[in-house]
């Protein structure tokens, strides 16, 4: 009776230390993040252009998911090709650590969908006004002037008095400096305006392209973009929520598109796809496009738009048929350099039945 208690015993404390185990494994954290299909995401129920027009089909965004690596994840990955492992020092490298990543992200993401509007309205033949209304901060460099007191987000507004409205033109002014000049900088953090005087200082020659000894490039030691605002007319609505980066550009402005043209340009069918857009409608490449494959898939897609890369041997298209074709799926992937590419192909669709 005793020897069978012991057992009973031991068979109990070896399931609990193999609960820990288990557990353990499952919350320690790896230095890794794993990347995998995500979801497809359907637009109408996020964009809304006031009065705009219905449609029988639907576009998607696609994305791809993140999460932290545990022991469970890491092995997975191992072995299915639709899942990466991505060292955290070389995704964070950039960036003072995961929140300003992710901050970066949701503004990458709303500078997507300023262009998208833009590009759409335009396209319908609707005004669009630009307002240019100061420089972001969007980097710093490590061991610069600026380092210790701009951040991701900060305005900068005037150098030396003199009004800044785009980033070109803040760069073209440092330009007339030299390195150990003055500048002092107005700008807007956290809603407060603040004034500093920095000192231009020579770039890393590792940083600078084309920067030699002789000549050092100076500067405060920020990457910036400018900040504008957008006036359309009918307005229009975006509401993402935590979807950051830049890839659902393509898809943002087909859907406003069709919501400001009285002909449905779905033709009934569910059409995901991928991409960058610029101001003048030109499609860029974009990551993770075999993970959104299998994202489309899943969701049912008939189409999936992929950037070509004007025919690149190693473009987004190319990837994205060998990722289709290994699972087998009967959507079809359609090359696009350009969002007119993408309508003319929907154009010469036949409406689903």
């Amino acid at each position: 009776m005793n020897h069978t208690k012991r057992n009973n015993n031991r068979l109990w404390l070896s399931f609990i230390v193999l609960i820990i185990i288990l557990t353990a494994a499952y919350f320690y954290p790896l230095p890794y993040f794993i990347s995998s299909p995500g979801a497809a995401v359907e637009l109408s129920p996020i964009i809304e252009v006031e009065n705009g027009y219905s449609e029988q089909g639907t576009f998607m965004l696609t994305t791809v998911r993140m999460s932290g690596a545990n022991v469970f994840n890491y092995a997975l990955a191992q072995w299915d090709e639709y899942r990466e492992t991505i060292p955290k020092e070389a995704l964070l490298r950039d960036y003072k650590d995961e929140s300003e990543y992710t901050e970066r992200q949701l503004f990458i993401m709303k500078s997507s969908q300023e262009t998208a509007i833009s590009v759409a309205y335009e396209l319908a033949g609707r005004e669009v006004i630009v307002s240019d209304r100061g420089v972001m901060v969007v980097a710093t460099v490590e061991g610069m002037p600026a380092e210790q007191h701009l951040k991701f987000g900060d305005i900068i507004t005037s150098v030396d008095d003199r009004d800044i409205a785009t980033s070109e033109e803040l760069i073209a002014y440092v330009r007339t400096k030299q390195e150990g000049d003055e500048v002092r900088i107005k700008y807007r953090t956290n809603m407060e305006e603040k004034e500093i005087t920095l000192a231009l200082s020579a770039f890393p020659h590792e940083d600078i392209e084309g920067a030699s000894e002789e000549q050092p490039r100076a500067g405060i030691g920020i990457s910036t973009m400018t900040k504008q605002e957008i006036e359309v007319n009918p307005p229009v609505s975006i509401d993402t929520r935590r979807i950051g980066g830049p890839s659902a550009g393509l898809m943002f402005t087909l859907e406003i598109y069709n919501q400001l043209t009285p002909e449905d340009i779905t033709k009934g069918y569910a059409i995901a796809g991928t991409g960058t857009m610029n101001p003048e409608g030109k499609v860029g490449r974009i990551g993770g496009i075999h993970q959104k494959i299998v994202a489309a898939h899943k969701a049912g897609a008939d189409i999936f738009f992929a950037p070509y890369e004007e025919g690149a041997e190693d473009s987004n298209y190319n990837r994205a048929v060998e990722a289709a074709e290994d699972i087998k799926t009967s959507m079809k992937v359609v090359p696009v350099d350009t969002v007119q590419d993408a309508l003319d192909y929907l154009e010469s669709l036949p409406s689903k039945d």
